[in-house]
């Protein structure tokens, strides 16, 4: 049994995601939250609420307990790409890439 919660769209990189996603991979749910609450990243506020929404969904939808619950998968796939452009000097235009992410937190129940 699992329960997941999936943040589509998030206006933050992949690459920033992924560094927070690993200090939270295999730890217990409360463990987790704690580690997202004081990590100085932004991309902890994401995932403070996407944990929070995972949590809920394991408590309300599938009957789990919330004191076994961890985190089993978390990734992060990078989404739809906003290009924007940034004038420069002698007229030229830079182009710049506003990266988008798909976040995934899978929880499961510990077999203790």
């Amino acid at each position: 049994m699992e329960a997941r919660a999936t943040l589509k769209y998030a206006r933050i990189s992949p690459r920033k995601v992924k560094i927070v996603l690993d200090l939270i991979r295999n730890q217990d749910a409360d463990k987790a939250m704690a580690i997202l609450k004081f990590t100085p990243k932004s991309a902890c506020e994401y995932l403070e609420k996407l944990l929070a929404s995972a949590m809920a969904n394991a408590e309300n939808n599938h009957d789990m307990d919330v004191s076994k619950l961890y985190v089993a998968e978390c990734f992060a796939c990078p989404g739809p790409i906003l290009k924007r452009i940034r004038a420069k000097d002698h007229g030229r235009a830079h182009r710049i890439l506003k990266r988008t992410s798909h976040v995934t937190i899978v929880l499961k129940e510990r077999e203790d």
